[in-house]
């Protein structure tokens, strides 16, 4: 059974991974959606074309992702909760404004459903090879924050995350789907209105002139005036001083730079969120994010049933990567397997972690299917990689 009320959509529904996303940004506040239609993504922008119209929200069709992203950065220094979905190469254009999002310490959320690539790749058909592009593609030193939903109900329920996140560190904050995440139909139970806590961004509480748009609370993270309301808003993608005036100097970048990657690390336990199976006595641990942390719970369940003993740690934000947690799971392994729909890219995080206290193998996949509980199994007795895919 399902209601309406007001805004949200309360109750039990049948819903795509993808419309899912869209109705906990709904439920996160958002109000302004600006995006481009590209597969395996569409179905969000479809939802949010639907539903904001009539709640009092915004979307808009842009001409290309580029144009997607400034539109959702301006939006949300005016005040809005703003979104956008996209997917392969429309994260790639978006790469450049998502760097000027960092600099700027805009909130927004931005969706990536992964498809097989590179260039056009597959695109209907999953992969999760734009995990690396999430932590590093845009140029420069930041610190992005990217969550990875395994089901429809956690894409709706990461997306809220994402929103209070993005709010509270006043940074852009990344979802990062993939293909059969996000056209997967299952049972999504959303809650009533307020029963979710929201994060908001914290406004200036000193008068307008004695507000720095740039001067860092004591969680690193600046107050936030929005544009328009009698404030001095300035922004720029140059190093700037706690004015918002470009200082391109040695000094000036020595004292934002550090900050923008510490406010996000000193703030870890705002956002980090895993699920670890059987690892108290687990002797080998088996690492895997989105649809491929479904099958790894398949392969543990069936380890498990044969006596082996096999825990399972998927990471629900894959950045930062959740380390003290890995380590606390793996302590007594002698081998982990980290599983992914790419050539291995959260396995180098996981190598660089584990590396020197267990063996670590990869089970890997070039994008067009999901890796099978099986594979995954295979490659749990230490030394031996999964066999190549079918």
């Amino acid at each position: 059974m399902s209601k309406e009320k007001g805004p949200i959509l309360t109750g039990s529904h049948f819903m795509l991974g993808d419309q899912a996303c869209a109705e906990g940004a709904i439920y996160a506040g958002c109000r302004f959606f600006a995006g481009y239609p590209i597969t395996p993504a569409t179905e969000i922008a479809e939802r949010m074309a639907e539903r904001l119209p009539g709640i009092g929200g915004q979307y808009i069709q842009m001409e290309d992702e580029i144009g997607s992203i400034a539109a959702v950065l301006g939006a949300s220094v005016a005040g809005a909760r703003a979104m956008t979905a996209t997917s392969g190469p429309g994260f790639s254009l978006m790469q450049e404004n998502l760097g000027l999002g960092f600099m700027m310490e805009v909130p927004c959320v931005v969706v990536d459903v992964q498809r097989g690539g590179p260039s056009t790749g597959l695109p209907t058909a999953v992969g999760q090879q734009d995990m690396m592009q999430a932590r590093f593609g845009s140029h420069g030193d930041y610190a992005s924050i990217a969550y990875s939903p395994s089901s429809p109900q956690e894409a709706f329920d990461l997306t809220i995350e994402a929103f209070s996140t993005a709010e509270r560190l006043r940074t852009p904050v990344l979802v990062m789907m993939d293909e059969v995440v996000g056209h997967m139909r299952e049972r999504v139970v959303i809650p009533e209105e307020g029963q979710r806590t929201l994060a908001s961004r914290r406004l200036p509480s000193v008068p307008a002139a004695e507000y720095l748009p740039y001067r860092a609370g004591p969680d690193l993270v600046p107050e936030m005036a929005l544009a328009g309301g009698g404030f001095s808003v300035r922004m720029t993608g140059l190093t700037h001083d706690e004015t918002g005036r470009a200082v391109t100097t040695y000094p000036a970048q020595a004292a934002l730079l550090p900050r923008l990657l510490q406010k996000v690390q000193a703030n870890r336990g705002v956002f980090e969120r895993y699920d670890a199976r059987h690892t108290e006595d687990a002797e080998v641990v088996v690492i895997a994010y989105g649809i491929t942390g479904r099958a790894a719970i398949g392969a543990v369940e069936m380890a498990r049933s044969q006596g082996l003993k096999v825990g399972l740690f998927r990471p629900q934000t894959v950045w930062p990567f959740p380390t003290e947690a890995l380590l606390q799971a793996a302590r007594s392994a002698r081998h982990a397997v980290v599983a992914e729909v790419n050539m291995g890219q959260v396995a180098l995080e996981v190598e660089r972690l584990l590396g020197g206290r267990c063996s670590v193998a990869r089970v890997t996949s070039p994008g067009g299917m999901v890796i099978t509980p099986e594979r995954i199994l295979e490659a749990c007795t230490p030394a031996r990689e999964a066999p190549p895919a079918r």
